[in-house]
C-alpha cells in the first residue's frame, strides 16, 4: 500500500507548505514523491528515507505528459494511494490516477484554493477535483467555509481537516537562541521577531510602522526580522524613512533547518499578516506561530483567514488588526514590559501546542483517510 504524493510543494524549497507535505511523508509507511525540479534538490533528496522522483519542470501543471507519468511512477513502483500536496491545480489528475488502480486519492488544500472556489472558470475546475477526491482535506476552519460552496455536496460531506503539526523536539525554550543573538549582536535587548518570508501578505511593514511606538515605551527594543523576499527593500527604505535602521535587523534568508534558535532568540514573536488582493491572497494558517509557541514565546498574530485558528487570544498571545500600527504596537508594548506575563502566554502557548497540534496526530489522520 505505497503512496505516491504528488507535489510542487516540497523542499529544499522553503515555506510552511513544503514543512507540511515533507513532514506529512514521515508519518506514512511507505511514500514515493514526484516533485519539480529546484535548485539544491540532489543534494537534499540524497539523504531522505524514501525515493523522490523530480520532474526537469520546476512547475508540475496537470498536462498529459505530467499526467501520463504519474501513472507510470504508481505502476512501477505499486502505488495504489495518491496524495496531492495541494489540491489545485494537480488534483486535475486525479480521474487519470483513479482509472490507473488508485484506491484512494486524498488532496490537501491550503490558502490559493479559497480564490480558486471564488474565481468563475477555477470554481469549476475546483469542484472536479473534489469530485475525484476521496477527500479534500483544510488546514483551517475557515479555508473550509471558503472552499465548500465550490465543491459538491457530496465532496462537502467527505471533507475532512488535516492540521500540520509542530516538533515540540525541535522547537522549545533554550533551543540556541543565546548563540543567535550574540551573532547578531542583541544580548540583552528585548527582542520582538518575525519568521518568515519578506512578502507584503505577512506584514512586517506594519511592524516597522508600529516601532517608533514600541521604541518610546521600551528605547532598547530590537525588531528581527528573519527570512529572505521580494519585500525586502521596500521594508528597509520604510525603515530608514522613519529613521529606525538601527534598530530594524534583518537576518537575510535561513535554512529550515536553522530556524528554531531565530524563533527562540525572541521574547515576542510577531506577524501580523494581512488578507490582499480582494480577499484572494489570506493567509491560510501559519504555522511558523504556532511553531513561536512551541518555543516559548508569546504571539501577536493578524487577523487574516485562518491565522485566528494558531492563536489563543489573550491566552498564548493576541490577534490584532494588522492595518492598525498603534494597535499592534500595543500588545507588544504590553508583552516586553511585563515579562512575566509574556512567559506565562509563552508556558501556556507550548502546552496547547504539545496537546492538540502534534504531528502524530496529523499522521494518524491522514493515515485514516488514505486507509492505510
Amino acid at each position: 500500500m505505497r503512496v505516491l504524493v504528488v507535489t510542487n510543494d516540497f523542499p529544499p524549497r522553503q515555506g510552511g507548505i513544503e514543512t507540511f507535505v515533507r513532514s506529512l511523508c514521515d508519518e506514512l509507511p511507505d511514500v514515493v514523491v514526484y516533485t519539480s525540479h529546484s535548485p539544491g534538490d540532489t543534494s537534499y533528496d540524497s539523504d531522505l528515507p524514501f525515493p523522490v522522483v523530480r520532474d526537469p519542470t520546476t512547475m508540475l501543471l496537470p498536462t498529459p505528459r505530467i499526467t501520463k507519468y504519474a501513472v507510470r511512477l504508481m505502476r512501477e513502483h505499486n502505488a495504489d494511494r495518491v496524495l496531492f500536496g495541494a489540491a489545485a491545480p494537480l488534483g486535475l489528475m486525479g480521474p487519470a490516477l483513479r482509472r490507473a488502480g488508485a484506491r484512494r486519492i486524498v488532496a490537501m488544500t491550503h490558502g490559493h484554493e479559497t480564490w480558486w472556489a471564488g474565481v468563475p472558470g477555477t470554481r469549476q475546475a475546483l469542484r472536479r477535483i473534489g469530485d475525484a477526491a476521496d477527500t479534500v482535506t483544510t488546514v483551517s476552519s475557515w479555508c473550509a467555509d471558503q472552499i465548500a460552496p465550490a465543491l459538491s455536496p457530496a465532496a462537502v460531506r467527505r471533507m475532512r481537516r488535516l492540521t500540520p503539526g509542530v516538533d515540540t523536539d525541535r522547537f522549545f525554550p533554550e533551543c540556541g537562541g543565546e548563540q543567535v543573538r550574540k551573532g547578531l549582536g542583541l544580548e540583552g535587548a528585548p527582542v520582538v521577531a518575525c519568521v518568515s518570508r519578506l512578502i507584503p501578505r505577512k506584514g512586517q511593514d506594519t511592524l516597522i510602522r508600529a516601532w517608533p511606538r514600541v521604541l518610546a515605551a521600551v528605547p532598547s527594543a530590537i525588531l528581527l526580522l528573519v527570512g529572505g523576499g521580494p519585500d525586502r527593500e521596500r521594508l528597509e527604505g520604510l525603515a530608514a524613512s522613519l529613521g529606525i535602521t538601527s534598530s530594524v535587523v534583518f537576518t537575510g534568508p535561513v535554512p529550515w533547518t536553522d530556524i528554531p534558535p531565530y524563533v527562540d532568540a525572541a521574547d515576542v514573536f510577531a506577524m501580523p499578516c494581512r488578507t490582499r488582493r480582494f480577499g484572494l491572497e489570506p493567509e491560510a494558517l501559519g504555522i511558523v506561530t504556532l511553531e513561536a509557541s512551541a518555543a516559548g514565546k508569546p504571539v501577536v498574530v493578524g487577523d487574516s483567514g485562518g491565522a485566528a485558528d494558531t492563536v489563543r487570544h489573550g491566552e498564548t498571545g493576541y490577534l490584532v488588526d494588522p492595518y492598525n500600527p498603534p494597535a499592534v504596537a500595543a500588545r507588544l508594548i504590553a508583552l516586553l514590559t511585563h515579562p512575566a506575563k509574556a512567559k506565562a502566554m509563552g508556558a501556556a502557548g507550548r502546552a496547547w501546542v504539545r496537546e492538540s497540534w502534534s504531528w502524530s496526530g496529523s499522521g494518524a489522520v491522514l493515515r485514516e483517510l488514505l486507509d492505510l
